[in-house]
């Protein structure tokens, strides 16, 4: 039998200061929360390819898009970035669930955000189950559009049994998301 992992509580932090994201790299650490607001020509374009509508601002969410990508190459010296931009009318993991990647960046554009649980809210061996996820709204944590979530998984080294839990949220009657996700491939 392995000797059970010593390690400080895990923590999620947030700020609407750029500098937060560094804060995942902390062993202690597994969300960073970024809570940035969008600027309006962005929020205007993503809502607007929501919409299927016209689409003024392309060129301002491309350079979003891009400098995400960037920023998040750098943080981690990724040579290999795994992208998914998607539009979502449903829940894409509707149950509470941990990735099995090192680290993820999610950021809504438009719709509704991720959703996670502070450690300890629920029992990690029960994850998929319904029955045992939280019935109290007031337990789940949530990002607003815009916000940069950058989320440890069960691949990150010495984070074995420590990836965030978190679930993708049932957008309401008629909305639709614009989800963005990075991966660190290698």
């Amino acid at each position: 039998m392995l000797a059970p992992v010593l390690r400080h509580p895990l923590q999620q932090v947030s700020s609407e200061q750029i500098d937060v994201l560094g804060e995942v790299l902390r062993d202690e650490v597994n969300l960073a929360v970024w809570q940035r607001q969008l600027p309006a020509q962005i929020s205007d374009f993503a809502s607007a390819l929501l919409a299927q509508g016209d689409l003024p601002g392309q060129a301002a969410f491309l350079q979003d898009v891009s400098w995400l990508i960037s920023a998040f190459a750098c943080l981690f010296d990724a040579k290999r970035i795994g992208l998914r931009l998607r539009i979502l009318d449903k829940a894409m993991c509707p149950r509470f669930h941990v990735d099995h990647v090192p680290v993820r960046l999610i950021t809504s554009y438009a719709g509704v955000g991720s959703e996670w649980l502070q450690e300890g809210v629920m029992a990690r061996r029960r994850l998929g189950d319904p029955a045992a996820e939280p019935s109290d709204a007031a337990l789940i944590e949530r990002a607003e559009a815009g916000h940069v979530l950058l989320a440890k998984g069960e691949k990150w080294i010495g984070n074995e049994g420590g990836g965030l839990i978190h679930r993708s949220p049932q957008p309401p009657a008629g909305e639709r998301r614009l989800l963005l996700t990075l991966d660190w491939l290698a």
